[in-house]
């Protein structure tokens, strides 16, 4: 069953047409990689499932229902959460108080608050060394799981990715995947939006690619993986 779909999506930036009718759909229990070069339109399209930047024209649903004109807390409530590109960890704040910020929208319990926390800690084992650490402090790679740990402290069903590794060092790049694949083994499904065409194809079930805006081709991640569409995709060959 299709946990999110997406129908003839379009984005706008002013005059600037930066998603061109993209449809995809994601089934429970999938790593589904979006993938394409810069520019192509990906964090617009993630940006748009997640109410960030208004839907031109286009229908969004999860689990069968529009998600369309909803505002971003009430998408976190329903159980979809994005990491965005860049971390954007709150730098002046603790990493646990940046964890338990993740779970203000839900106005959660002070009890499941805090089991959700210590969850997070074990999927995390570095924060728990660093959770009094100004988060501002931490390495790339240490913010980096702070930032997908709070985007988990509301329990999502749908978890967004957006350039997970961007900026990393190869051996925490590793790390990273290896914590992606054990969140979808925990139940959780994944739109994973990644410019390491190599690892993300590794972890995913499946994948779309796009260029210009547009969704140019998809597939299995195996089939993707021994394909020419990519680097048609990437490099704007015919």
């Amino acid at each position: 069953m299709a946990i999110l779909t997406v129908e003839g999506l379009h984005v706008h930036y002013g005059p600037v047409e930066a998603v061109r009718g993209v449809s995809l759909s994601i089934e429970d229990g999938e790593i589904v990689a979006l993938l394409g070069a810069n520019g192509a339109g990906k964090s617009s399209t993630l940006n748009a499932i997640v109410g960030l930047v208004p839907t031109h024209q286009g229908q969004i649903g999860f689990k069968g229902d529009s998600l369309v004109g909803l505002a971003t807390e009430q998408l976190v409530r329903l159980g979809i959460t994005l990491t965005p590109e860049g971390r954007r960890v709150f730098g002046s704040l603790t990493v646990e108080e940046n964890l338990l910020l993740g779970s203000m929208p839900l106005r959660k319990s002070a009890d499941r608050r805090k089991q959700n926390l210590e969850r997070m800690f074990d999927l995390f084992p570095i924060l728990v060394e660093r959770r009094q650490q100004i988060a501002g402090t931490l390495s790339g790679g240490q913010q980096q799981m702070l930032a997908i740990a709070r985007s988990l402290m509301s329990s999502p069903k749908l978890l967004l990715l957006d350039e997970p590794s961007l900026g990393l060092a190869p051996q925490i790049v590793d790390t990273i995947f290896d914590q992606i694949v054990a969140l979808r083994d925990s139940g959780i499904t994944i739109l994973l939006v990644e410019q390491n065409v190599a690892m993300s194809l590794e972890v995913a079930d499946r994948g779309y690619v796009m260029a210009a805006g547009s969704i140019v081709t998809s597939g299995t991640a195996k089939d993707l993986g021994s394909s020419h569409l990519i680097e048609q995709a990437y490099l704007g060959h015919q």
